[in-house]
């Protein structure tokens, strides 16, 4: 937990207790249903909780905004970022139902009310959102595909609607698959986290 608070002083007493019960819970979890690398439990925090909350270092979702997880996995970066913005609703979507019966467990316990999951593919969701978030799922231009038939039309943010994702490594390929007519904002993680797990790390915009 220190290393989150280290970035995120301001949480409140709420969103404290939330983040702190998150790593026992996925432990346990864990032990029943590998969705988190074994390896990467003991680095919890750093590698699954702050690489998500990176989201929340340039975007500020606002209250009622609807935000999808395309690719949810065991909840990442759906869940840290539904405890951040407690009056944002989430929808975490997977097509693996063991990864969304954890989430579903988590959820529960921690009594997130702003958090509902799909077990479904991207294609198959009927609901509209103002941003897709996503992290590791698959290529940009493939994201970006599915994305962009469940996004408003009407836009609230300081950004238009699209598709925010956690990326690492050398993204030229996939920034070059992209139409050269799309509008895209990239953020080194390092600019806001020092530690050398972020140092290839980005946060990545495309306007949907």
């Amino acid at each position: 937990m220190d290393i989150v608070l280290k970035y995120f002083p301001e949480l409140s007493d709420f969103q404290r207790e939330r983040f702190a019960r998150l790593l026992p819970l996925y432990r346990e979890w864990n032990d029943k249903i590998n969705v988190i690398s074994r390896k990467d439990m003991d680095a919890f925090y750093e590698h699954h909780v702050l690489h998500a909350l990176a989201i929340a270092k340039v975007f500020r979702f606002l209250p009622e905004a609807a935000v999808l997880d395309l690719g949810a996995g065991g909840g990442f970066p759906g869940i840290p970022l539904a405890i951040y913005f407690p009056e944002t609703q989430f929808i975490l979507a997977d097509s693996i139902g063991k990864k969304i019966k954890v989430v579903d467990a988590v959820v529960a316990d921690l009594q997130l009310a702003n958090v509902s999951t799909r077990h479904a593919r991207a294609e198959t969701l009927r609901e509209r959102f103002d941003f897709v978030v996503s992290r590791g799922v698959a290529s940009l231009d493939k994201l970006l595909l599915w994305s962009r038939p469940l996004l408003k039309r009407k836009h609230r943010h300081a950004m238009p609607n699209g598709l925010i994702a956690l990326k690492g490594g050398n993204l030229a390929e996939e920034t070059s698959a992209l139409s050269p007519h799309e509008y895209t904002e990239t953020w080194h993680i390092t600019d806001f986290f020092r530690e050398s797990f972020f140092e290839e790390k980005k946060v990545i915009y495309v306007q949907g």
